[in-house]
């Protein structure tokens, strides 16, 4: 006598066929939906999250930690609109595609490029280095909307709602680097005329990274942008695209000094450094748009090092 094996259950993980397929039904359906009804959707789910208490112990430590000026009813407003601006920057990493062009010219504002949108014209090479901060994701719009060519540095995104991402970076001409051995690719990409920007403000693994100051506490950095602004002497920038109000306003910094000395380590630590220190000018202007989320700050320090501003 036999027994019928038990019927298998359907994959139903983000990952998995089944997920991949809910996930991609939700997706349209979510795009089909006017603007105002996605941006009312993202804040209820913000709420929503908040109310959970997802990652709010996090954030709330972070801020504590980062921002000891503020009482705590300050920063417990700050940590409720990170959870607004996240969702919000969900939605565009979906659905950037969907603004018309005139839209986009609208709602952007850029008041001082700082030499940077003639360099990519010319399709000369920068590197640009940036932050999860405010709409990185329209941030990246804006920028091929404009028909300036780059390339992104990356780390693997997995799951079906980052599959999305991914396709819709590439169908706005992004070519993806992934952050992994990446040196080699963001060099060649600057020599075949491309931008090449990095969001810098995620923690690395301690041999990967260096320790620069971040908000007083040493943080494991990528170096990756100093690294080729040694290689190729490209100039570097640093650039943040924050709402106001229901627009969008790109922030232009640079050119950021590099230091090219015999000492490469020390030069890479200093210049790491001083593009986290512009970083962070930025968060302490719109804190409640950053990622407090994250948890920043994990990866500990050697023993007896100190956080020295840049």
């Amino acid at each position: 006598m036999t027994v019928a094996a038990p019927a298998r259950k359907p994959d139903i993980t983000p990952g998995g066929p089944a997920g991949r397929l809910v996930v991609g039904l939700l997706l349209r359906w979510f795009r089909w939906l006017s603007p105002a009804t996605r941006t009312t959707l993202a804040t209820g789910i913000a709420w929503l999250a908040w109310q959970l208490g997802v990652r709010r112990r996090v954030a709330l430590d972070n801020l504590r930690r980062a921002l000891p000026e503020f009482d705590d009813d300050a920063r417990t407003a700050i940590a409720r609109g990170v959870y607004r601006s996240l969702a919000l920057a969900a939605v565009e990493a979906v659905t950037s595609d969907l603004i018309p062009a005139t839209e986009v010219a609208r709602v952007v504002e850029v008041a001082d490029w700082k030499g940077l949108d003639r360099l990519l014209e010319a399709r000369q090479p920068v590197l640009i280095a940036s932050a999860h901060l405010g709409s990185w994701e329209l941030f990246a719009e804006v920028m091929a909307r404009r028909g300036y060519v780059f390339s992104a540095v990356v780390r693997p995104l997995a799951g079906a709602f980052n599959e999305w991402v991914v396709k819709n970076r590439k169908a706005a001409g992004v070519e993806l680097i992934l952050q992994r051995g990446a040196l080699k690719r963001m060099v060649s990409a600057l020599e075949q005329g491309r931008a090449v920007v990095q969001l810098i403000d995620q923690v690395l693994p301690a041999k990967d990274g260096v320790f620069v100051p971040f908000f007083g506490r040493l943080a494991s950095t990528t170096p990756a942008i100093a690294m080729a602004a040694r290689v190729s002497k490209a100039p570097v920038y640093v650039v943040a695209a924050v709402r106001e109000g229901t627009g969008l306003r790109m922030i232009v910094e640079g050119p950021v000094p590099m230091a090219h000395t015999d000492d490469r380590d020390g030069d890479l630590v200093a210049n790491t450094a001083a593009l986290t220190g512009i970083i962070e000018a930025l968060i302490r202007r719109w804190p409640d748009q950053w990622l407090w989320l994250h948890r920043r700050w994990k990866v500990e320090p050697p023993a007896g090092s100190a956080a020295q501003g840049p």
